[in-house]
């Protein structure tokens, strides 16, 4: 047998929530204290008011039409509805509860409505969403981890990044991805500091899924919970990838420098013994009429004309022109370059396809050198074209320039042997050379990168082994 309670409103009083006793024509007929603590009206002047006064206006269809359907169908219904009230408005969530509080007459129905105010819980859910947004969207790979180092979420930026998906990353410990590059205290310092509470930063290796590093400055914060535990951490990362690529130029470039110093007193102390030597060869030619010796002496002399040369390339790259800066026609360079290089018996079989945009305008540039710097890749296309035995292959060297934003972009495309990783880094350092020994010295791109960089341009190569190599030089409109 279901036991009957009788009990009057002040049962409400020790409600925290807001509580009302409604009418079916909507009016307030009961409400416990928490109401005029919360809204801040003043105690009775509610009583015999509409219930949806209190409701902001944009809302009163929404809440008139589910009390109505509480009435109506005597079911309970939540809804969530806003309050307006001494200037402020609330977010609240509706109870409503069809119940009879009149003993005389049980048909009649009221409403019992209990009001909890969520304005508090809507700034935190609208805070976690505009968290959500950001680290959806954000370029930087974010991670969260529990305390085991376990993640709970990664953004898209990081499921890119590390070329792992979401479903293969969540529930792992980063560790998948580690380099391995980085000692056990490193780590170790990485996880005293965070369990501690403390926000800790510092650059670090990972590796993708296909193998390729990942540099990046990792900052990794303690997520606390209301009572200052930590209950997880958050990681965010900045790519450093052009960081260091910027970092490998500057090493690189200071390294030509050097190079260049060094040539230019290699240079000093070499060209005056050698001119010694030439002279005393060219004496020694005159005053003999022995056939062997001079044959030997011959051959000495083109020896130390190779040196010379030699000596001159090195003096070009590491001393400062002193030709003046003329315009220069780029695409009348380029044509004459090709005419040069065409001479050639090795180029005979060579197409050479041109694409020159007629929209370059005239550059401050030293037009001998530019055309040297021409000449050197072109004759190293084709050497390499020569180099490549495929009878079914077509020779072709395609030279492209055309305009992007301020700078002059030339393109130096063949279809020959290509160049190895290995030794693609190398190929513009001095006496560098894939060739045959005598066949070249490895400094014709050497020269090159000294003569692009005089002009605060810029050279690089790509390469793929059988298929060719690829140039490109940029030259700024307004140096």
């Amino acid at each position: 047998m279901t036991k009957k309670y009788k009990f009057d409103f002040d049962l409400f009083e020790s409600f925290q929530d807001m509580c009302f006793v409604v009418s079916v024509s909507g009016e307030i007929l009961s409400l416990n204290k928490v109401v005029y603590n919360i809204l801040k009206v003043t105690p009775g002047n509610l009583i015999g008011q509409s219930f949806f006064d209190i409701v902001e206006p944009s809302f009163i269809t929404k809440t008139k039409l589910a009390f109505t359907n509480c009435i109506e169908e005597s079911k309970s219904d939540n809804i969530y509805t806003k309050f307006k009230a001494g200037g402020k408005v609330f977010d609240v969530n509706l109870l409503y509860a069809p119940y009879s509080f009149n003993e005389k007459n049980a048909n009649q129905k009221d409403c019992f409505i209990i009001a909890k105010d969520i304005t508090d819980q809507r700034l935190k859910e609208i805070e976690l969403m505009r968290f959500y947004y950001v680290a959806q969207n954000t370029v930087n790979p974010v991670q969260i981890t529990d305390l085991q180092g376990k993640m709970v979420y990664v953004n898209p930026a990081f499921v890119e990044s590390s070329g792992y998906s979401k479903e293969e990353l969540i529930g792992k410990n980063p560790s998948v991805f580690s380099s391995g590059k980085h000692s056990k205290k490193f780590w170790s310092k990485m996880w005293n500091t965070i369990i501690s509470g403390k926000v800790w930063v510092g650059e670090v290796e990972n590796k993708r899924k296909n193998n390729e590093p990942f540099y990046t400055q990792l900052l990794i914060s303690p997520i606390l919970d209301h009572e200052g535990r930590v209950t997880g951490f958050f990681g965010i990362h900045r790519d450093l990838s052009e960081k260091k690529l910027l970092e490998k130029q500057l090493i690189h470039t200071q390294k030509m420098e050097s190079i260049g110093t060094l040539a230019a007193g290699v240079a000093h102390e070499v060209g005056n013994p050698l001119a010694s030597i030439s002279a005393l060869v060219q004496v020694v030619q005159r005053s003999t009429s022995d056939e062997f010796a001079k044959e030997k002496l011959e051959l000495i002399k083109k020896q130390v004309t190779r040196i010379s040369k030699i000596i001159r390339d090195l003096v070009d790259f590491s001393r400062p022109s002193n030709y003046e800066l003329q315009l220069t026609d780029i695409n009348q360079n380029i044509a004459e370059a090709v005419e040069i290089v065409k001479v050639g018996a090795k180029a005979k079989d060579i197409l050479f396809d041109l694409d020159l945009s007629e929209k370059i305008p005239l550059l401050p540039l030293i037009s001998d050198q530019i055309q040297q710097i021409f000449v050197n890749i072109l004759l190293n296309a084709v050497d390499a074209i020569a180099e490549l035995e495929d009878k079914y292959k077509i020779n072709r060297i395609t030279i492209k320039s055309e305009i992007n934003e301020d700078y002059v972009i030339i393109i130096f495309s063949d279809t020959g042997k290509g160049i190895s990783d290995e030794n693609l880094s190398k190929v513009f350092e001095p006496f560098y050379t894939t060739k045959k020994e005598g066949k070249g010295t490895g400094l014709g791109l050497w020269v090159s990168y000294g003569i692009v960089k005089s002009f605060q341009g810029d050279i690089k190569v790509t390469s793929t082994m059988k298929k060719g190599t690829t140039f490109t030089i940029t030259l700024p409109i307004q140096p």
